[in-house]
Parts: structure tokens; sequence; C-alpha cells
């Protein structure tokens, strides 16, 4: 099994979530979070002072696939992410070593 977090922009949510379903997937796990890239953030205005805005906005996207479901799973979440511009987001892919199912005690492929 492997987990795989994908940080996006937050408009790109709702086509991300209906890209996994239609891929399968049955459960995920959203967070708001803030970080940087490449872009370093960016310089905005307001009431006519211009400020540094470092962190930007972005939600964190987590879902935990058998292996044979992996290269489907990232392929749906790239595509429902791009936009093309820098700032999409990143991919990130982790072995599961352990699932417990807390409520039944199963284990493994069964408590997915």
């Amino acid at each position: 099994m492997k987990k795989i977090e994908a940080i996006i922009r937050p408009h790109k949510l709702d086509p991300v979530k209906s890209a996994l379903i239609e891929a399968g997937v049955i459960g995920m796990t959203v967070t708001e979070v803030r970080g940087f890239g490449q872009q370093r953030g960016h310089t905005q205005q307001y009431r006519g002072n211009e400020y540094q805005v470092e962190f930007l906005q972005k939600i964190k996207v987590e879902v935990v696939v058998e292996d044979e479901k992996l290269e489907p799973v990232i392929a749906a979440i790239a595509e429902a992410a791009h936009t093309g511009a820098i700032g999409d987001g990143k991919i990130f892919v982790r072995p599961v070593e352990q699932v417990l199912r807390i409520r039944t005690k199963e284990q493994g492929q069964e408590a997915m």
C-alpha cells in the first residue's frame, strides 16, 4: 500500500475529489495548509500599500491506495489539479507498512 499526499490549489479541490472518486478511491483526508515553493509567495497591494505574502493557501489531500491503483490515482490527481502555471502543487508517495481499522480491529487490505 502507498500513501499519496498531494498539495494543490484550493480551487482545484472539487475536480481532484471527483477524479479520485472516479479512480476508485473510497476515502480521503483534506487539510488546509500554507506554504511556498519556487514562486516564494507574491506581492499584494492593500489600500495603496504593497506587502509580501510569503505563505500561500494550499490544500493537502491524503489518500492510501493499494499498489496496483497507485499510477492511475497519481495520474488522476495530476490531470485534475493541472493549470500549467507555477504553484500547481506537488504529489508525494510514501510506503504504508500497516493499516488498522480501530472499530473492527481489521488489518491490512481488509482495513481499507
